[in-house]
C-alpha cells in the first residue's frame, strides 16, 4: 500500500471560481468506511464543561427543593393546611407535591417540540427562569392562619408552575450535553447530569436537617421553614447566567444550517408516531430508572420510618450517605459506559436489581444500623448503573430534528405513570397485601421490564448521535 503523502501547497481553484477557504482550526478529518473524507466538529473542552455545569445546575435546583419539600412536609402541612388532623395535612402536602407529576408531561409537550424549533439553549434558559420561580414563590406565600384558604391554592400553583417547568429540563438537559460531548466521552460528561441531581437532593435535605436541628418548633414553624425555598432565587440567578452564556448546540446549529430560510416546524405527531419505537424503548428504560430512583431515595426514609420503626434521623443519615457514595461512583461509571458501551452497564443494573433486591431488603429489614446500611449501599451502587448511563443513552434514541420533543415526551410520560407513583404503590401494595418485601417485588419487575428494553436497544457509545456528525474532541 503506498504511504500516504501531505502537500505543503494548496491546488489552485478552477477559473471563473473562488479558492476554497481553509477549514477552520476548530474541525477535524475523519474518514469514513468508504473511504471518503468527512469533516467532523471538534469540541472545545472548555465550552462542554461550562455547558454540563450550566445543564447539571437547573437538576441540582429541581432535586434540591425535591429534598426540601420531602423533608419538610410535615411543616408545610401545618402551615398550609391545619386541619387538626396530621395525616389529613401530610396527605394535602403530597397532594400538592404530586400535582407538579401530572403537569410534567403537559410540559414537556410544550418545551420539547419548542426546543426542536428555536434551540435548546432558550428553552432551557425559560425552564431555568419557571423552576426558580415557582420554588422561590413557596417561600414567599403568608400562611393559612394569614390569607385562609388562598394559601393552599397559590401553593398548588407554585407546584403546578415548577412541575410544567420541569418537563422540559431534564429532557432538555441531557440532550444539550449529549450534543456538545464528543463521542468517545459522551457517558462520563453525561455523568455529571446525575451527580447535580444527588447534589442538589442532599443540599436539600441536608439543609432541612440542619435547621431542624438548630431552629426551635415555633421558629421553623413561622419563619424558618422559607429560607430553603428562597434560596431558590439566588440559585436560579447564577444558572440563568450560565445558560445565557452558552451557544446553541453544534448538533442543533447544524440542523438549522441545513435549511436554507427557517426550519420546518416538526408535527407533534409526527414527534410520537414516527418515533413510537424509539419511545417504547425510552418508557421502558426510563421506567427502570425511575422506579428504582424514587424507591431509594423517596420512599425507603418513609419505609425505614413507618413500616420498620427505623429511628427518622439515622434513616435520613443512612439515605444521605449512600448519596455521597453514589456521588463519588458516579463520574467513574460514566466513563466506564465509554469504555464498555451503555448496554452492558444498564443491563447488569438490571441484572442486579432482579436478583439482588430481595437480599438487600432483608439486609434493610434486619434493622441495625450496619445491615441497613449494607443493604440501601447494595441498592445505591446498582441504581449508578442507570444514573451513570441514561444520560448519555436516552438521548441517542431520537434523530437530532426530534430529540429535544420525542425524549420529552416519553421521558415524562413514564416518570409520571411510573416514577412519581412509586411510593403510592408500593404503600398501596402493603396496606392490601401485608407483605413487607412488596418493595423488591416492584423493583425486580421494573428490572424486568427495563431488561427487555435494553435488549432491543442499539449500543450508542462511541458513535454519532443519530441525525448529527461525528465529534470528536479538540487537541491543545
Amino acid at each position: 500500500m503506498r504511504p500516504r503523502t501531505h502537500r505543503r501547497w494548496r491546488t489552485p481553484a478552477p477559473a471563473g471560481r473562488p479558492a476554497a477557504a481553509p477549514a477552520p482550526r476548530h474541525r477535524s478529518s475523519r474518514t469514513t468506511g468508504s473511504g471518503r473524507s468527512r469533516t467532523c466538529p471538534a469540541t472545545d473542552p472548555a465550552l462542554v464543561r461550562r455547558a454540563v455545569k450550566a445543564a447539571a445546575l437547573g437538576n441540582a435546583m429541581e432535586w434540591f427543593d425535591f429534598g426540601v419539600y420531602s423533608y419538610i412536609a410535615v411543616t408545610l402541612g401545618k402551615v398550609f393546611f391545619p386541619s387538626g388532623n396530621p395525616t389529613a395535612q401530610l396527605l394535602s402536602t403530597f397532594g400538592a407535591f404530586a400535582a407538579a407529576f401530572l403537569v410534567r408531561p403537559l410540559g414537556g409537550m410544550v418545551f420539547g417540540p419548542l426546543g426542536d424549533r428555536v434551540g435548546r439553549q432558550k428553552v432551557l434558559a425559560v425552564t431555568m427562569i419557571m423552576m426558580a420561580a415557582g420554588t422561590f414563590a413557596i417561600g414567599l406565600i403568608p400562611s393559612y392562619a394569614t390569607i385562609g384558604v388562598w394559601a393552599p391554592v397559590l401553593l398548588l400553583v407554585a407546584r403546578l408552575v415548577q412541575g410544567f417547568s420541569t418537563g422540559g429540563e431534564y429532557a432538555g438537559a441531557t440532550t444539550f450535553i449529549a450534543e456538545y460531548a464528543p463521542d468517545r466521552r459522551r457517558g462520563f460528561f453525561g455523568s455529571w447530569l446525575e451527580f447535580g441531581t444527588l447534589a442538589g437532593y442532599i443540599g436539600g435535605a441536608g439543609l432541612v436537617t440542619l435547621m431542624t436541628a438548630l431552629l426551635s418548633d415555633g421558629d421553623l414553624m413561622s419563619w424558618g421553614w422559607r429560607i430553603p425555598f428562597l434560596i431558590a432565587g439566588p440559585m436560579g440567578i447564577v444558572g440563568l447566567y450560565l445558560r445565557m452564556r452558552l451557544e446553541e448546540t453544534p448538533a442543533f446549529a447544524a440542523e438549522v444550517a441545513k435549511a436554507e430560510t427557517e426550519r420546518p416546524k416538526v408535527p407533534l405527531r409526527e414527534m410520537v408516531t414516527g418515533q413510537w419505537r424509539a419511545l417504547l424503548l425510552c418508557v421502558g428504560l426510563v421506567l427502570v430508572f425511575n422506579v428504582t430512583d424514587y424507591m431509594l431515595l423517596s420512599y425507603m426514609p418513609s419505609y425505614l420510618t413507618s413500616e420498620l420503626k427505623y429511628d427518622e434521623t439515622h434513616g435520613l443519615l443512612v439515605v444521605l450517605g449512600v448519596m455521597a457514595l453514589m456521588m463519588v461512583v458516579q463520574p467513574f461509571a460514566g466513563a466506564l459506559t465509554d469504555r464498555v458501551g451503555r448496554r452492558p452497564v444498564i443491563a447488569a443494573g438490571c441484572a442486579g436489581f432482579l436478583l439482588l433486591s430481595v437480599p438487600a431488603l432483608l439486609l434493610i429489614r434486619e434493622g441495625s444500623l450496619l445491615a441497613v446500611a449494607l443493604g440501601m449501599g447494595a441498592l445505591g451502587l446498582l441504581l449508578v448503573c442507570f444514573t451513570a448511563s441514561m444520560p448519555s443513552a436516552l438521548p441517542a434514541l431520537f434523530p437530532t430534528r426530534v430529540r429535544y420533543g420525542s425524549l420529552s415526551i416519553g421521558f415524562n410520560v413514564s416518570v409520571s405513570l411510573f416514577g412519581g407513583t412509586t411510593p403510592l404503590v408500593v404503600t398501596a401494595l402493603i396496606g392490601a397485601t401485608g407483605d413487607m418485601m412488596m418493595p423488591a417485588y416492584y423493583m425486580m419487575a421494573a428490572a424486568v421490564v427495563g431488561g427487555v428494553a435494553v435488549w432491543f436497544t442499539t449500543e450508542s457509545a462511541g458513535r454519532p448521535l443519530p441525525g448529527s456528525a461525528p465529534a470528536v474532541e479538540q487537541r491543545r
